[in-house]
C-alpha cells in the first residue's frame, strides 16, 4: 500500500519520509527487527530511494534503525539502557521546565493546555491510544513553550524515541490513559499554584509510571527488547 504524503515547499522528501517511518517504528507498527528494504519504502511512500536513504541514515543516527553493510537494514530492538538514559535526559531537563513555568507562563498557552486537557479525557474514556499519545506531546510541548523555553521539548523529540515505544506498549492498559489524565491535571495545579516544588514533584511522579510498568511489559513483550 502507498502512503500519500502530505506535500510542502518547506519539507523536503527525506524529513517526510523520516516522520512517517518513525511513526511506523515508535507506535510498532513496524516491529523491531524488522528489516527494511530502500525499494520496498519508497513504493510505500511513493518517493525516489534517496530520500528513504537520508531518512533511513538519520533513524540510524537517532539510534532506532541499524544499518550494517552487506547485512541490510533493520529496526533495532528496545534497549532498556537507551530508555533509561532518555527518561533521565527528559526528566532533568522537564523538571527545569516546570520549575520555570511555576514563575512565568504564557495565557494563551496555559488556556490552551485547558483543551489538550479536554481532549484527552475524552481520548481516554474511548481508549483511542495513538490519538492519545499525540495529544500527550502535544501537553508536553505546551509546558516548555508556555514556561518559554520550546526548544526544551524539540531537544527531547529525538532522544524520547527510545521511550515512547515501551509507552506505545503500556497504552492498551485500560487504567494508563486516565491515570495519564490526573498526573498530567496535577503538574498543571501546581504550575497554577507557583508551587515548584508540587510541580516537580507531580512530573516525576508522572515519568515514573513506565519504569514501574517496564517489568511487566517485558515479560509480555520479551521479544521486542534487546
Amino acid at each position: 500500500m502507498t502512503v500519500v504524503l502530505p506535500d510542502s515547499s518547506e519539507d523536503s522528501a527525506a524529513r517526510r519520509v523520516e516522520r512517517e517511518l518513525r511513526k511506523a517504528i515508535i507506535t510498532l507498527e513496524i516491529q523491531p527487527g524488522a528489516s527494511l528494504s530502500e525499494k520496498e519504502l519508497a513504493d510505500r511512500y511513493g518517493v525516489s530511494r534517496q530520500p528513504v536513504r537520508e531518512a533511513l541514515i538519520n533513524l540510524g543516527k537517532a539510534g532506532l534503525v541499524g544499518i550494517q553493510p552487506r547485512r541490510g537494514t533493520f529496526v533495532v530492538k528496545i534497549s532498556l539502557d537507551l530508555m533509561r538514559q532518555a527518561r533521565f535526559v527528559r526528566e532533568s531537563l522537564e523538571v527545569a521546565v516546570v520549575r520555570r513555568a511555576c514563575v512565568s507562563f504564557d495565557p494563551a498557552v496555559r488556556l490552551r493546555i485547558d483543551g489538550i486537557l479536554d481532549r484527552q479525557a475524552d481520548l481516554a474514556a474511548e481508549q483511542s491510544h495513538y490519538a492519545f499519545q499525540r495529544e500527550d506531546e502535544a501537553f508536553h510541548a505546551a509546558l516548555s513553550e508556555g514556561a518559554g523555553f520550546p526548544t526544551a521539548w524539540e531537544t527531547l523529540e529525538t532522544i524520547k524515541a527510545h521511550m515512547d515505544r515501551v509507552c506505545h506498549l503500556t497504552l492498551p492498559l485500560p487504567e494508563t490513559l486516565p491515570k495519564l489524565v490526573g498526573e498530567h491535571r496535577r503538574i498543571v495545579d501546581a504550575i497554577d499554584c507557583h508551587d515548584a516544588d508540587r510541580a516537580e514533584v507531580a512530573l516525576k511522579v508522572h515519568l515514573d509510571g513506565i519504569l514501574k510498568a517496564l517489568p511487566k511489559i517485558r515479560d509480555q513483550f520479551g521479544f521486542l527488547f534487546a
